[in-house]
């Protein structure tokens, strides 16, 4: 098992607090959850019940434990980092080498 090192905290840390990367994680984040809090707060306020209903029943379904809302957070995220931010190159190599590690490791799975 790789050890972890200072050096790998702080290549992940810069990473993931990278500003465009954050920001496409935010908008990721209002396209799949965060319009539910939102309706649910308007609703909730101006007593319309049918939005507080599909709101709260959408966050009852994302509290759920099978729920694969980050997945497709990070999927959209990703998706949206490569479409507004072309030209950003460090994000996505690394994007491409956790890419690159993860087929290696699927592989080595599917050899036996």
């Amino acid at each position: 098992m790789k050890k972890i090192t200072k050096q790998n905290i702080k290549k992940w840390l810069q990473f993931f607090t990278n500003p465009r990367l954050l920001l496409c994680i935010a908008i990721a984040w209002m396209i799949t959850n965060g319009w539910s809090y939102i309706a649910l707060a308007i609703g909730t306020y101006f007593q319309i019940n049918w939005l507080v209903a599909v709101s709260g029943s959408y966050i009852a379904f994302l509290w759920l434990p099978i729920s694969p809302e980050k997945i497709v957070t990070l999927a959209i995220s990703i998706f949206l980092l490569k479409r507004i931010f072309p030209n950003d190159t460090k994000t996505l190599l690394v994007l491409r080498s956790l890419r690159e590690k993860a087929c290696k490791i699927i592989r080595k799975k599917k050899k036996g």
